[in-house]
Protein backbone atom coordinates (compact mmCIF):
# COMPACT_ATOMS: atom_id res chain seq x y z
CA UNK A 1 0.00 0.00 0.00
CA UNK A 2 2.90 2.61 0.08
CA UNK A 3 3.71 2.02 -2.92
CA UNK A 4 0.13 2.94 -3.96
CA UNK A 5 0.16 6.05 -1.66
CA UNK A 6 2.77 7.43 -2.95
CA UNK A 7 2.13 7.24 -6.52
CA UNK A 8 -1.15 8.93 -5.41
CA UNK A 9 0.67 11.23 -3.83
CA UNK A 10 2.85 12.11 -6.45
CA UNK A 11 -0.04 12.76 -9.00
CA UNK A 12 -1.36 14.89 -6.94
CA UNK A 13 1.97 17.01 -6.73
CA UNK A 14 2.10 17.33 -10.07
CA UNK A 15 -1.24 18.33 -10.78
CA UNK A 16 -1.99 20.54 -7.55
CA UNK A 17 2.05 21.40 -6.50
CA UNK A 18 1.64 24.74 -8.15
CA UNK A 19 -0.81 26.10 -6.31
CA UNK A 20 -1.04 23.82 -2.99
CA UNK A 21 2.49 24.36 -1.10
CA UNK A 22 1.18 22.51 2.31
CA UNK A 23 0.23 18.73 2.27
CA UNK A 24 -0.52 16.65 5.23
CA UNK A 25 0.06 13.07 4.29
CA UNK A 26 -2.07 11.70 6.65
CA UNK A 27 -4.55 12.30 9.65
CA UNK A 28 -4.22 9.89 12.30
CA UNK A 29 -1.65 8.26 10.38
CA UNK A 30 0.18 5.02 10.04
CA UNK A 31 2.91 5.46 7.59
CA UNK A 32 4.28 8.39 5.42
CA UNK A 33 8.07 8.39 5.37
CA UNK A 34 8.21 7.42 1.53
CA UNK A 35 5.47 10.50 0.31
CA UNK A 36 7.80 13.27 2.35
CA UNK A 37 11.11 11.51 0.15
CA UNK A 38 9.72 11.99 -2.81
CA UNK A 39 8.51 15.50 -2.88
CA UNK A 40 12.03 16.28 -1.09
CA UNK A 41 13.57 14.59 -4.43
CA UNK A 42 11.12 15.16 -6.91
CA UNK A 43 8.98 18.21 -6.53
CA UNK A 44 10.58 20.67 -3.77
CA UNK A 45 12.76 22.39 -5.78
CA UNK A 46 10.27 23.56 -7.98
CA UNK A 47 7.26 24.03 -6.43
CA UNK A 48 8.85 25.07 -3.04
CA UNK A 49 5.87 23.39 -0.63
CA UNK A 50 5.73 21.59 2.48
CA UNK A 51 5.10 17.94 3.25
CA UNK A 52 3.91 17.16 7.21
CA UNK A 53 1.53 15.36 9.25
CA UNK A 54 -1.10 15.13 11.28
CA UNK A 55 -1.26 13.74 14.43
CA UNK A 56 -4.18 14.03 17.09
CA UNK A 57 -3.25 14.21 21.00
CA UNK A 58 -4.91 14.80 24.77
CA UNK A 59 -3.03 16.05 27.20
CA UNK A 60 -2.64 14.05 30.84
CA UNK A 61 -1.69 15.98 33.85
CA UNK A 62 -0.67 13.81 36.50
CA UNK A 63 -3.46 13.34 39.28
CA UNK A 64 -0.22 13.92 42.06
CA UNK A 65 1.92 16.25 41.70
CA UNK A 66 4.24 15.10 44.26
CA UNK A 67 4.04 11.19 43.19
CA UNK A 68 6.43 10.33 40.40
CA UNK A 69 4.40 7.44 39.48
CA UNK A 70 1.71 9.67 38.51
CA UNK A 71 4.08 12.15 36.99
CA UNK A 72 5.65 8.91 34.91
CA UNK A 73 2.10 7.64 33.93
CA UNK A 74 1.02 11.14 32.58
CA UNK A 75 3.89 11.29 30.80
CA UNK A 76 3.40 7.85 29.35
CA UNK A 77 -0.19 8.54 28.41
CA UNK A 78 0.96 11.38 26.16
CA UNK A 79 4.39 9.26 24.74
CA UNK A 80 1.76 6.57 23.80
CA UNK A 81 -0.57 9.10 22.44
CA UNK A 82 1.54 11.30 20.37
CA UNK A 83 5.14 9.90 20.71
CA UNK A 84 4.06 6.93 19.52
CA UNK A 85 4.04 8.82 15.62
CA UNK A 86 5.69 11.55 16.56
CA UNK A 87 8.79 10.42 18.25
CA UNK A 88 9.56 8.12 15.05
CA UNK A 89 9.79 10.79 12.63
CA UNK A 90 11.59 13.11 15.08
CA UNK A 91 14.06 11.18 16.59
CA UNK A 92 13.93 7.58 14.19
CA UNK A 93 12.23 5.15 16.78
CA UNK A 94 9.36 4.68 19.15
CA UNK A 95 9.32 6.26 22.80
CA UNK A 96 11.79 4.26 24.91
CA UNK A 97 8.91 3.93 27.34
CA UNK A 98 6.88 2.82 24.89
CA UNK A 99 9.35 -0.11 23.99
CA UNK A 100 9.89 -0.73 27.62
CA UNK A 101 5.92 -1.44 28.53
CA UNK A 102 5.04 -2.89 25.65
CA UNK A 103 8.19 -5.32 25.76
CA UNK A 104 7.74 -6.19 29.18
CA UNK A 105 3.97 -7.11 28.59
CA UNK A 106 4.76 -9.06 25.58
CA UNK A 107 6.92 -11.34 27.32
CA UNK A 108 4.63 -11.77 30.43
CA UNK A 109 2.44 -12.53 27.88
CA UNK A 110 4.92 -15.76 26.83
CA UNK A 111 5.62 -13.88 23.71
CA UNK A 112 9.25 -14.68 22.12
CA UNK A 113 9.08 -10.86 20.66
CA UNK A 114 7.75 -7.34 21.40
CA UNK A 115 3.95 -7.00 19.92
CA UNK A 116 5.96 -3.57 19.47
CA UNK A 117 7.53 -3.48 15.87
CA UNK A 118 11.47 -3.06 15.27
CA UNK A 119 12.62 -0.59 13.10
CA UNK A 120 16.42 -1.44 11.28
CA UNK A 121 18.81 0.88 11.52
CA UNK A 122 17.93 1.73 7.71
CA UNK A 123 14.43 2.75 8.57
CA UNK A 124 15.22 4.77 11.23
CA UNK A 125 17.56 6.60 9.12
CA UNK A 126 14.81 6.87 6.49
CA UNK A 127 11.90 7.49 8.80
CA UNK A 128 13.83 10.54 10.81
CA UNK A 129 13.57 14.35 9.81
CA UNK A 130 10.44 13.76 7.33
CA UNK A 131 8.14 16.14 8.43
CA UNK A 132 8.40 20.12 7.47
CA UNK A 133 5.72 20.47 10.21
CA UNK A 134 3.80 19.10 12.85
CA UNK A 135 -0.01 19.32 12.21
CA UNK A 136 -1.57 18.85 15.63
CA UNK A 137 -5.16 17.97 16.04
CA UNK A 138 -6.17 18.57 20.05
CA UNK A 139 -9.41 19.21 21.97
CA UNK A 140 -9.15 17.76 25.65
CA UNK A 141 -7.05 16.61 28.32
CA UNK A 142 -7.28 13.96 30.98
CA UNK A 143 -5.54 13.39 34.56
CA UNK A 144 -3.43 10.44 34.85
CA UNK A 145 -2.75 8.06 37.68
CA UNK A 146 -0.54 4.78 38.09
CA UNK A 147 -2.15 1.18 37.87
CA UNK A 148 -0.81 -1.79 37.16
CA UNK A 149 -2.59 -3.92 34.89
CA UNK A 150 -2.09 -7.38 34.35
CA UNK A 151 -0.85 -9.25 31.41
CA UNK A 152 -3.49 -12.01 31.91
CA UNK A 153 -6.42 -9.21 30.82
CA UNK A 154 -4.14 -9.96 26.90
CA UNK A 155 -2.65 -7.83 24.81
CA UNK A 156 -4.29 -4.33 24.54
CA UNK A 157 -3.33 -0.21 24.14
CA UNK A 158 -4.67 0.51 26.68
CA UNK A 159 -3.46 -1.97 29.45
CA UNK A 160 0.19 -1.27 28.31
CA UNK A 161 0.08 1.85 29.36
CA UNK A 162 -0.88 0.86 33.11
CA UNK A 163 -2.35 4.25 33.79
CA UNK A 164 -6.20 5.32 34.59
CA UNK A 165 -7.91 8.27 32.95
CA UNK A 166 -10.12 10.79 34.97
CA UNK A 167 -11.51 13.72 34.40
CA UNK A 168 -13.09 17.03 36.75
CA UNK A 169 -16.24 17.42 37.48
CA UNK A 170 -15.74 20.79 37.14
CA UNK A 171 -14.61 20.78 33.56
CA UNK A 172 -17.12 22.03 31.50
CA UNK A 173 -18.65 19.46 29.34
CA UNK A 174 -20.03 20.51 25.80
CA UNK A 175 -22.21 17.99 23.74
CA UNK A 176 -19.30 14.72 23.43
CA UNK A 177 -19.18 13.20 26.22
CA UNK A 178 -15.38 12.47 26.15
CA UNK A 179 -14.75 16.16 25.12
CA UNK A 180 -14.01 18.14 28.45
CA UNK A 181 -13.15 22.35 27.97
CA UNK A 182 -9.33 22.55 29.80
CA UNK A 183 -7.70 25.20 27.89
CA UNK A 184 -4.53 24.62 30.54
CA UNK A 185 -3.79 21.37 29.24
CA UNK A 186 -3.69 22.90 25.57
CA UNK A 187 -1.02 25.07 26.61
CA UNK A 188 1.01 22.52 28.40
CA UNK A 189 1.30 19.57 25.19
CA UNK A 190 2.62 22.61 23.31
CA UNK A 191 5.12 23.33 25.65
CA UNK A 192 5.86 19.30 25.54
CA UNK A 193 6.16 19.02 21.59
CA UNK A 194 8.59 22.42 21.94
CA UNK A 195 11.08 20.74 24.32
CA UNK A 196 10.80 17.08 23.31
CA UNK A 197 10.87 17.28 19.66
CA UNK A 198 13.34 20.82 18.83
CA UNK A 199 10.56 23.61 18.63
CA UNK A 200 8.78 22.36 15.28
CA UNK A 201 6.69 24.29 13.00
CA UNK A 202 2.66 23.46 14.51
CA UNK A 203 -0.02 24.09 12.83
CA UNK A 204 -3.47 23.05 14.44
CA UNK A 205 -5.18 21.34 11.97
CA UNK A 206 -8.34 19.94 14.45
CA UNK A 207 -9.70 21.75 17.78
CA UNK A 208 -13.05 22.83 18.65
CA UNK A 209 -16.06 20.95 20.23
CA UNK A 210 -18.94 19.63 19.05
CA UNK A 211 -22.59 20.90 19.78
CA UNK A 212 -24.15 20.83 23.19
CA UNK A 213 -27.80 22.14 22.76
CA UNK A 214 -30.08 21.61 19.67
CA UNK A 215 -31.26 25.38 18.80
CA UNK A 216 -33.41 27.08 16.38
CA UNK A 217 -31.06 30.03 16.63
CA UNK A 218 -27.47 31.18 17.45
CA UNK A 219 -26.75 29.99 21.14
CA UNK A 220 -23.29 28.81 21.20
CA UNK A 221 -21.59 31.06 24.08
CA UNK A 222 -19.91 27.82 25.34
CA UNK A 223 -18.46 27.04 22.13
CA UNK A 224 -17.18 30.98 22.27
CA UNK A 225 -16.04 30.20 25.70
CA UNK A 226 -14.13 27.11 24.09
CA UNK A 227 -12.64 28.56 21.31
CA UNK A 228 -11.28 31.52 23.29
CA UNK A 229 -9.77 29.33 26.11
CA UNK A 230 -8.18 27.54 23.63
CA UNK A 231 -6.99 30.30 21.46
CA UNK A 232 -5.44 32.33 24.33
CA UNK A 233 -3.33 29.80 26.19
CA UNK A 234 -1.88 29.07 22.55
CA UNK A 235 -0.90 33.35 22.33
CA UNK A 236 1.05 32.59 25.70
CA UNK A 237 4.54 33.83 25.84
CA UNK A 238 6.93 31.66 27.66
CA UNK A 239 6.85 34.40 30.37
CA UNK A 240 3.18 33.71 31.11
CA UNK A 241 3.93 29.79 31.19
CA UNK A 242 6.79 30.47 33.77
CA UNK A 243 4.71 32.51 36.22
CA UNK A 244 2.09 29.60 35.84
CA UNK A 245 4.54 27.33 36.78
CA UNK A 246 5.37 29.40 39.60
CA UNK A 247 1.62 29.83 41.50
CA UNK A 248 0.15 26.49 40.62
CA UNK A 249 3.80 24.52 41.33
CA UNK A 250 6.26 26.26 43.09
CA UNK A 251 3.96 28.27 45.79
CA UNK A 252 1.81 26.02 46.76
CA UNK A 253 4.91 23.41 47.33
CA UNK A 254 6.97 26.05 49.55
CA UNK A 255 3.63 27.20 51.49
CA UNK A 256 3.19 23.11 52.58
CA UNK A 257 7.13 23.26 53.65
CA UNK A 258 7.25 26.07 55.61
CA UNK A 259 3.56 24.47 57.15
CA UNK A 260 5.87 21.51 58.13
CA UNK A 261 8.70 23.64 59.01
CA UNK A 262 7.04 25.17 61.59
CA UNK A 263 4.95 22.15 62.69
CA UNK A 264 8.95 20.86 63.34
CA UNK A 265 9.66 23.67 65.00
CA UNK A 266 6.82 24.10 67.28
CA UNK A 267 7.24 20.47 68.04
CA UNK A 268 10.77 21.21 69.50
CA UNK A 269 9.94 24.04 71.41
CA UNK A 270 6.66 22.33 73.60
CA UNK A 271 9.48 19.73 73.94
CA UNK A 272 11.92 22.13 75.49
CA UNK A 273 9.02 23.86 77.41
CA UNK A 274 7.77 20.58 78.69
Amino acid sequence: MISYFNDYANLCFEKFGDRVKYWITFNNPWTHAKVWHSYNKTWRSKQQGMVGISLTSAWGEPVDLTSQKDIEAAERYVQFYLGWFANPIYSGDYPEVMKNYVGKKSAQQGLGTSRLPTFSVQEKSYIKGTSDFLGLSHFTTRYIIQKNYSALKGPSYHTDRDLVELVDPKWPNPGSKWLYSVPWGFRRLLNFIKTQYGNPLIYITENGVSEKLQCIQLCDEWRIEYLKGYINEMLKDPLTTHMEMVTEIVVPTVFTLCILISAILLMFLLRKHN
